[in-house]
């Protein structure tokens, strides 16, 4: 039995461009076993449902996490500070991926 949770994903600093301008959504998340999902498996969720071309992998993910350059918060905290890709997300939970770079 796998635990599922539902989260806020938001996309600022132009992030919302990869994934067809989605600047907000719920997500329900499932965990791939019988304890609670964490934020790699949202990163996941986000990319296999949400991310709109393959092409723009590379864009939100290096080396199976969260690309340099983009700033992740849990609930207004920065996510270094929550666990990184261990933290065990909660029902709730809001988790902002802001991109600070910018072209120009």
């Amino acid at each position: 039995m796998s635990t599922r949770v539902i989260v806020k994903a938001e996309f600022l600093g132009g992030l919302d461009s990869i994934f067809g301008g989605i600047k907000e959504t719920k997500c329900t998340v499932e965990a791939n076993d019988s304890t609670l999902p964490t934020i790699k498996d949202l990163i996941k969720h986000i990319t296999d449902h949400l991310l709109v071309s393959p092409n723009d992998y590379c864009v939100f993910i290096q080396e199976d996490t969260v690309r340099p350059g983009i700033l992740v918060l849990i609930n207004d905290t920065d996510w270094e500070l929550e666990g990184e890709l261990d933290y065990e997300l909660e029902s709730g939970d809001v988790v902002t991926f802001t991109s600070t770079l910018h072209g120009g």
